[in-house]
């Protein structure tokens, strides 16, 4: 929340669409701002989650506040909260909020439904509080294994272009590179086979 695009979204001086509703009384989505600050790494999950998902069904891990939906508003005061709020299991303010609304989310679906994770599994930001709550319907797309930030934002934003949902793995596979091979390749691979650079094969 600290980075040049992040000071950008919330200078007082920006004109563009996304910083002039983060000025506004009601904010700005999470989804739009973070597809911002982010880029291509947010963007991708979002036009994912959109393309194979209800919006009743998304949730944005907003840290400070839990797991919030992607038209849910950043202001100027829940952004000191955004900011200040460390990702790190071990600090009370992140682990807490998120513990609490993953508890009351794996309780609503039913046990045969499965939670797809589409940010990181490398590390434990996530996973350590995720996959005590959802067990083995913790899930996300297999070809993530090894790939960084940009390459799985690309391959998510590919896979929503193409409307071909991706295979999931649980995460009591292994997270780290594929034994099959370079997993950047291996993504590559599959855009070239599932769509062309502006949209889906027909």
């Amino acid at each position: 929340m600290s980075g040049l695009r992040a000071k950008q979204l919330t200078s007082p001086r920006a004109s563009f669409e996304a910083a002039r509703m983060y000025q506004s009384p009601e904010g700005v989505p999470i989804a739009l701002a973070f597809a911002f600050m982010s880029a291509l790494y947010f963007r991708g999950k979002i036009a994912y989650a959109l393309q194979f998902a209800h919006p009743s069904d998304i949730f944005v891990i907003a840290p400070g506040f839990g797991l919030v939906p992607p038209d849910w508003r950043i202001t100027p005061e829940r952004m000191k909260v955004l900011a200040k709020t460390e990702v790190d299991v071990r600090k009370r303010n992140y682990r807490k909020p998120l513990e609490r609304d993953a508890l009351k989310l794996a309780a609503d679906i039913a046990d045969d439904v499965q939670a797809v994770l589409l940010g990181s599994v490398a590390s434990g930001k996530y996973v350590d509080i995720l996959w005590p709550i959802f067990g083995e319907r913790l899930v996300f797309p297999a070809m993530f294994a090894g790939l960084g930030d940009m390459s799985r934002g690309g391959l998510l934003l590919r896979a929503a272009r193409a409307n071909r949902e991706l295979e999931y793995t649980s995460l009591a596979a292994p997270r780290h590179k594929h034994e099959a091979g370079d997993p950047v390749e291996m993504a590559r691979a599959w855009a070239r086979d599932h769509s062309y650079p502006m949209g889906p094969k027909r």
